[in-house]
């Protein structure tokens, strides 16, 4: 069967997506597993998830020209062989210490695949079908978040958190030869340009000083790092602004729809990406449940997310996609509210309707948002505005689960996570959502001011 390159490049970036997420979030629900069988304390296990986020935001903006220039296609490739050495290297992994330098291996090929695979589609499909193509492509991160915790519970209860990744494998492979056998053109909108390599090492210092200043922000040297980070962040913007060709255009965000829409994604990420592992916790320590009956329970929110993305992406083709979005993360502000007055008393149903709304709410978010940020900005100017979807998204998924480490660290210490210290969890956990929901209502306004500046520019 001949498929049309845009079918290929849909099926192509949809299963991307889906792996992208897919390891993070099976082995989030894997975790307790993983920390028991390396002996990792309460703080250390919560860079299981944040390790490979955190190398996904260093190398997002200078993959953003890489890819730009050396083209979307073959960015591809390299990213699927270093997804799948990566796997390979974390299933036979002995110690904690093989084991992190497996998911930092995934974490550069993650980086490529988030900005290429959204490039990709923008590419090749023509404006009036972008917003369709981008809503079935973030449907697969959605449809990874919904049965990673199902597959991932399942394999980790039945077989063991390895499997998880074996499981991934095949399905890369096939990527792969899709890649090479059946896309035969390459996008290249950088080809002409030179690689800022200066403002790339600027900026992946100042990300990895203040992301990881921020996880141990209660200690002086977290407060001296996240300090020199935005100072070294702030010096990126300066070498940006005067370089020919920077690694990242920082003068888009002159654009106020754009720089609305990309404060609203960060905020949002922010907000969500810890929940899950509040709500793994939960289930798996509090209520005493396997990974597997955790991972169906968590189920809810994805779910609801994989029906109504789509739905939302092809809306955001002829409605204000900022007006969705403001409307999708109002709604998961309540449901985060809800997910605040967690404890050991909360009963199931309330539990999972919290889950089902918040999936509501950001299957609204999300296709809108990344439909305004890409439709803001001119064509050549794609992987940019690619790479500062992934990078929004990386960094709040890192600062999430960094606040969450944060927390932690503030109200538990450094201990395990044993019966003992149960009630410190449960307070860790409903500061955490209180913070959150404050994140989802900030988002909001972000949404509207990017409604305004809208009219503005057009009137």
């Amino acid at each position: 069967m001949n498929l049309k390159l845009e079918n290929v490049v849909l099926i192509i970036a949809t299963l991307s997506s889906f792996f992208t997420v897919f390891l993070s979030s099976a082995l989030t629900i894997a975790v307790p597993s993983i920390a028991s069988e390396f002996s990792m304390n309460n703080i250390l296990q919560n860079w299981v998830t944040m390790v490979f986020f955190f190398v996904i935001a260093i190398f997002t903006v200078p993959v953003g020209q890489i890819s730009g220039k050396y083209g979307l296609k073959k960015s591809m490739v390299v990213a699927t062989l270093l997804y799948i050495i990566g796997a390979v290297v974390a299933i036979f992994s002995m110690s904690s210490e093989i084991f992190f330098i497996s998911r930092i291996i995934q974490g550069i090929g993650g980086a490529f695949l988030s900005v290429a695979s959204m490039a990709l589609v923008v590419s090749a499909f023509k404006p009036q079908e972008r917003g369709k193509a981008i809503g079935i492509t973030v449907t697969g991160v959605y449809l990874a978040t919904s049965l990673s915790p199902v597959i991932g519970g399942f394999l980790n209860h039945t077989v063991g958190w390895k499997s998880i990744f074996v499981f991934t494998i095949p399905f890369l492979v096939l990527i792969l030869v899709l890649l090479i056998t059946k896309v035969n053109k390459e996008w290249n909108s950088l080809k002409d340009t030179s690689i800022d390599w200066k403002g790339s090492a600027v900026y992946s210092i100042g990300i990895v000083l203040f992301i990881y200043g921020f996880t141990i922000l209660n200690e002086t040297l977290g407060v001296i790092l996240t300090v020199l980070g935005l100072i070294t962040l702030a010096i990126f913007v300066a070498i940006e602004l005067k370089v020919k060709y920077p690694v990242f255009d920082v003068k888009l965000f002159k654009n106020s729809e754009f720089a609305s829409a990309n404060f609203a994604a960060v905020c949002a990420y922010l907000a969500s990406f810890s929940l899950v592992t509040i709500v793994n916790y939960h289930l798996q320590y509090i209520r005493g449940f396997d990974s597997q009956l955790a991972g169906i329970f968590l189920l809810a929110a994805p779910l609801i997310q994989v029906i109504v993305a789509p739905y939302a992406g092809k809306l955001s083709d002829k409605v204000n996609p900022q007006k969705l979005s403001a409307l999708g993360i109002g709604i998961a502000a309540v449901a985060i509210g809800l997910l605040a007055m967690l404890d050991s008393s909360t009963p199931l149903w309330l539990l999972i309707f919290a889950l089902a709304l918040e999936g509501l709410g950001f299957g609204i978010f999300s296709s809108p948002n990344t439909s305004a940020i890409m439709g803001a900005v001119p064509p050549k100017d794609t992987p940019t505005a690619s790479a500062s979807v992934s990078t929004m998204r990386v960094i709040g998924q890192s600062m999430s689960m960094g606040m969450l480490t944060l927390v932690f660290a503030f109200v538990m210490g450094n201990v395990p996570i044993i019966p003992k210290y149960f009630s410190l969890l449960i307070a860790s956990s409903q500061i955490t959502c209180f913070i959150c929901m404050v994140l989802c209502i900030v988002s909001v306004f972000a949404s509207l001011i990017g409604i305004k500046s809208k009219k503005i520019v057009k009137g």
